[in-house]
């Protein structure tokens, strides 16, 4: 039940309700079926890909390492919504103002260091194509620990003030928020005092976003450029699979992502405010295991090593 307490002649909200989920006899059990299976498969296909490249000397290059690290980021961006999801579903649709913030910080903190970590892998590619004789001198596992750190740095530094803020604003009236997640726009439109901040905070997100997305985009503008030039077919071939799966992830995280948030006035309806979300919440991180594995030999590889061990070492045992 909500919990309200009185402040000023003011009913303060100090719990939010997830409005877009059914429940448990309209359909609730049959999605939160659904949800469990995607997520456990997103938990374990990252875990696994991430154990690969740490187990295998094969993999320990920068294009594996930031792989790695994106896997990681994976399996905690999903925790951070997905099980409240799973809970929601079957059983309590409330969320406490503390657990809504939470959710917010880690949710965007996580999302944003991804994108830093998508657009290292970017200038990865870049300088293995492009400079490919300069490479294993420049990309060194220095720069590559630097980058993390700094994309993880960006990532949970960007999001702090305009928590901090939200966390200072009064809450009345209706506590319906209609979205699968906390998120910004949907908590601020509860929010009894003026937001008009949230335009600063809407283009504050839409720099971020473009920054990575120029940065990524020049740089494989200028990678296609130098692969279309190769004389050789099996080497065009070779470069374009080593940057296939990033541009495709890239594509599916950016694009959802920029739907979301760079939208200012416009507006959708609750359905597709929801399809979107739904499409970098849960199917980017459940499509980037397969994409990763599927289409990479080595990794396919590296994976199948992995197994193979620990069958041996069973049969030893």
């Amino acid at each position: 039940m909500t919990q309200l307490v009185a402040s000023r002649n003011q009913t303060m909200v100090t719990e939010f309700l997830f409005s877009v989920f059914p429940s448990l006899y309209e359909g609730g059990l049959l999605f939160f079926i659904l949800l469990i299976l995607v997520y456990a498969f997103i938990i374990s296909g990252n875990l696994v890909i991430f154990v690969a490249v740490q187990l295998d000397m094969a993999l320990h290059t920068p294009m594996y390492f930031f792989i790695s690290v994106l896997s990681f980021l994976e399996i905690w961006y999903t925790t951070a919504t997905i099980p409240k999801m799973l809970s929601s579903l079957i059983s309590e649709k409330t969320i406490s103002l503390g657990g809504c913030l939470m959710q917010m910080y880690f949710f965007h903190s996580l999302g944003i260091t991804e994108g830093c970590v998508l657009t290292a892998m970017s200038i990865d590619r870049y300088i293995a194509i492009c400079y490919p004789l300069r490479y294993p001198t420049i990309m060194t596992s220095k720069l590559c620990l630097q980058l993390t750190a700094g994309s993880c740095f960006c990532g949970f530094l960007l999001v702090l003030p305009e928590i901090a803020w939200i966390a200072t604003l009064p809450f009345c009236g209706s506590n319906k928020i209609h979205q699968i997640f906390c998120d910004f726009t949907p908590v601020l439109s509860l929010a009894c005092t003026d937001t008009s901040l949230v335009v600063i905070v809407d283009t504050i997100h839409a720099v971020e976003i473009l920054a990575s997305f120029l940065v990524i985009a020049l740089s494989y503008i200028r990678i296609i450029m130098v692969i279309l030039g190769m004389p050789s077919a099996e080497g065009r071939h070779k470069a374009f699979s080593t940057c296939a799966a990033h541009l495709a992830v890239f594509l599916l995280f950016f694009g959802s992502v920029a739907v979301m948030y760079l939208r200012f006035s416009a507006t959708y309806s609750v359905f597709w405010d929801t399809v979107i979300a739904v499409t970098f919440v849960i199917l980017a991180p459940f499509l980037n295991p397969i994409i990763y594995s599927l289409r990479n030999k080595e990794m396919k590889d590296a994976i199948g090593r992995l197994f193979h061990q620990k069958r041996d070492a069973r049969a030893q045992k």
